[in-house]
C-alpha cells in the first residue's frame, strides 16, 4: 500500500508530523573489502637520501599504518558478516547500494545525471532519474529511511521503504549510517508526495522514491560546523531561548570549502560571476577590448608606501596596485577603449569591513573627444545594464541570498544622479556635519552620511560625485581648467560607500612629469610611462571598480569577506 512520506526539516531536525528529533547519523558501515588508507603530505615517507634508502622511522611508520588498515578492514568484514547473519543470509539487493568504485576516469558509462533543481512535477513526475548530490540530512527508523539530497542551492526528499524489490533492510540501515555531506548517486522514481508538499526542501511538489544508492565519496563523521547552522538568518539567533549555534566568521573562513556550500554563498558567488559577465557584455557592446596587464612592476603604480615589495631577479619590484598606467598606454597604442578584470594588490593595514589586501578590479579606460563626462556616460549605461541584468536574470539567486541576509533592493535613477564635490560638501554642512575639508578627501563617515542625505533628498542609493580636490587624487589626474584646486575626477557610490574612483588622465608629458614630482614619485621609475605620451597622445579617462565591494553593497551584506571567495586581509593568508 502507498505510504505517507514524512517531511524532513533540516533546520530543526524534525521528521514527519510527530516532530521527532533527528538523531545524529551513526558511524558509516565500512565495506568488507580492505581499503588503502588515505595519507596527507605529513604521512608520506621521507625521500631517499643517497644510498641509505628509506629511514627506519619512515619504515616503522608505514608498517604501523598498514597494521591500522588491516585492523580497519577486519572490523568492517565483521560488521558485514553480522548484518548478513541478522538477515538470514546475504542481502539479495546488496548490488543496489554500497560504496561506488573510486572515480579514476576508467570508462564512460553513458549514464545521464539530472540536476536536482530540474526535478519538478511538471517536467519529471513518474520518470526515473539519476541524481548526484550531498547528504544534507538523513534518518532511518525500522523499515524506512528519509534522506534530503542537496545539490548547490536545491534540495529534494528521497524515501526508502523496504519492499524487497528495490529496497531491503540492509539498504535502509546502510543509508541511515551515511554521514552528512557525503556525495551519493541515487536513482529513483519521481513522485508527488502524499503529504502534499515537502516544505523543508526547495523541490516541494516532488520526492524521489529510491531504487538504488551508491556513495561516491564519504564525508568524515564530524564536520567543523553544521551547514544548517551556517545557513540560518541572523534574526534566528536573536530569538529568546534560542538553541542554535552561531558559526563565527573566522570558523567559516578557516573551513571555507564547507562554508561555501551554504545556499546563500552558492548564490553570492553566482551573482559575483554575473557582475563580471554583465560588465564584459556592456563594454564589449560599446567597442571595448579586453586586455591583460602585468602585475609585477618596477616602482609603485600609484605612489605611496602601500605596495607589496619583492625582489625580481635582483631588481626591486612590487605587486601592481592598479593596472592604471598600462590601461593608458593601451589607449595610446590606438586600442582607444579597453577594460580588464584582474587582481589588484594593496598593502594597507586596514582591518575594516570593506578593505582587502587583494581584490578583483574591474577597470576600464577610453579615449575622449572633449570632456571627461563622456566616460561618465559610459559608466552610467554600464551600471544600469548591470543592475537591471541582476534583477531580471538572477532573481532566484537574489531570493536565496535574501532568505539568509534580508536586504532592501537597491534604488537607482535613470539617468544616474550626478553631483559636484562642492555640492556634497554643502549638503554635509547644512546637515551640521563638522570637520569637513572642502579641499580634502571625504572620510568614510562623511561618505556614509552623504549617502543618507542623498537617499533622503533624491531617493537613490547610487550616485556620482564629480570634481574632487586635486590634492585628494593621484598624480596622473587632469587638473580642473577653471580651478586648479579641483580636478576632472569622480567617485561613484552605492549605499553611501565608494565603489569607483576615476578621472580624466594627464596626457601631456611635461605636465605629467611636473605632477609626478609634486607627488613625490621618482620620475625615473615611471619614465617608460611618461614616454608613452611623447608621440601624440589621445585625451582619455577611466576608472577602477572593486568587484567584491560592488557585490557586497548591492546585496547590503555588511562585510566584504562575504563576497571574497578566499579573502586576503592584513590578518589572513590562508586558505
Amino acid at each position: 500500500p502507498p505510504r505517507a512520506s514524512p517531511r524532513i526539516d533540516p533546520a530543526t531536525g524534525t521528521i514527519g508530523n510527530k516532530g521527532e528529533k533527528m538523531s545524529e547519523p551513526a558511524a558509516a558501515v565500512e565495506a568488507p573489502a580492505p581499503e588503502t588508507p588515505a595519507t596527507s603530505v605529513a604521512d608520506e615517507p621521507a625521500a631517499e637520501g643517497g644510498a641509505e634508502g628509506q629511514s627506519k622511522k619512515a619504515a616503522k611508520k608505514a608498517a604501523k599504518e598498514a597494521e591500522k588498515a588491516a585492523l580497519k578492514a577486519k572490523k568492517a568484514a565483521e560488521v558485514a558478516a553480522r548484518e548478513a547473519a541478522a538477515q538470514g543470509g546475504p542481502d539479495p539487493l546488496a548490488h543496489k547500494y554500497g560504496d561506488a568504485p573510486l572515480v579514476q576516469s576508467q570508462a564512460r558509462s553513458g549514464k545521464v545525471w539530472t540536476h536536482v533543481k530540474d526535478v519538478t512535477a511538471a517536467g519529471k513526475q513518474y520518470q526515473t532519474v539519476l541524481l548526484r548530490g550531498r547528504v544534507h540530512a538523513v534518518r532511518g527508523k525500522g523499515k524506512s529511511a528519509f534522506l534530503v539530497l542537496r545539490q548547490q542551492t536545491a534540495t529534494i526528499q528521497v524515501t526508502f521503504f523496504v519492499d524487497d524489490v528495490n529496497v531491503s533492510k540492509g539498504m535502509v540501515k546502510w543509508v541511515s549510517n551515511l554521514t552528512k555531506e557525503s556525495v551519493v548517486d541515487i536513482q529513483g522514481l519521481v513522485m508527488a508526495p502524499e503529504s502534499g508538499k515537502v516544505e523543508s526542501c526547495t523541490q516541494q511538489d516532488v520526492e524521489l522514491v529510491a531504487q538504488s544508492v551508491y556513495c561516491v565519496s564519504r564525508s568524515e563523521p564530524r564536520l567543523p560546523f553544521e551547514i544548517d547552522d551556517a545557513s540560518r538568518p541572523e534574526m534566528d539567533f536573536d530569538k529568546e531561548d534560542t538553541a542554535y549555534v552561531r558559526v563565527g566568521q573566522d570558523t567559516r573562513l578557516n573551513h571555507r570549502v564547507i562554508d561555501l556550500r551554504t545556499p546563500a554563498n552558492q548564490a553570492i558567488f553566482r551573482i559575483q560571476s554575473a557582475v563580471c559577465e554583465l560588465f564584459r557584455d556592456a563594454l564589449r557592446a560599446q567597442d571595448f577590448v579586453e586586455i591583460h596587464t602585468p602585475k609585477l612592476i618596477g616602482g609603485a603604480s600609484e605612489g605611496g608606501a602601500s605596495v607589496f615589495k619583492l625582489d625580481y631577479m635582483g631588481q626591486p619590484a612590487c605587486l601592481a596596485q592598479s593596472p592604471q598606467l598600462y590601461k593608458q598606454m593601451a589607449v595610446e597604442s590606438d586600442l582607444e577603449r579597453v577594460f580588464e578584470i584582474g587582481p589588484v594588490f594593496r598593502a594597507e593595514n586596514s582591518n575594516t569591513h570593506r578593505h582587502l589586501c587583494e581584490f578583483t578590479g574591474l577597470d576600464m579606460e577610453m579615449a575622449i573627444k572633449e570632456h571627461y563626462f563622456e566616460v561618465l556616460d559610459v559608466l552610467d549605461n554600464l551600471f544600469l545594464h548591470m543592475f537591471d541584468g541582476l534583477n531580471e536574470r538572477f532573481k532566484h539567486e537574489l531570493q536565496v541570498v535574501s532568505q539568509q541576509f534580508p536586504y532592501e533592493p537597491l534604488k537607482y535613477l535613470r539617468p544616474t544622479l550626478r553631483l559636484e564635490f562642492p555640492q556634497g560638501i554643502a549638503m554635509l554642512r547644512e546637515a551640521g556635519v563638522e570637520g569637513v575639508d572642502p579641499l580634502g578627501d571625504l572620510s568614510t563617515e562623511h561618505e556614509r552620511i552623504l549617502g543618507q542625505l542623498v537617499k533622503e533628498k533624491y531617493d537613490t542609493d547610487f550616485y556620482m560625485l564629480t570634481k574632487y580636490p586635486a590634492a585628494a587624487r593621484p598624480f596622473y589626474t587632469m587638473p580642473d581648467p577653471a580651478n586648479p584646486d579641483y580636478s576632472n575626477s569622480y567617485d561613484i557610490f552605492i549605499r553611501g560607500e565608494e565603489i569607483i574612483s576615476g578621472a580624466q588622465r594627464i596626457h601631456d608629458p611635461a605636465l605629467l612629469t611636473e605632477r609626478a614630482a609634486e607627488c613625490g614619485i621618482e620620475v625615473d621609475t615611471i619614465q617608460a610611462y611618461i614616454d608613452a605620451f611623447k608621440y601624440g597622445a589621445l585625451p582619455h579617462g577611466g576608472c577602477g571598480v572593486g568587484l567584491e565591494r560592488v557585490v557586497m553593497l548591492f546585496l547590503n551584506l555588511g562585510n566584504i569577506r562575504k563576497t571574497s571567495m578566499f579573502p586576503r586581509d592584513p590578518r589572513r593568508l590562508a586558505p
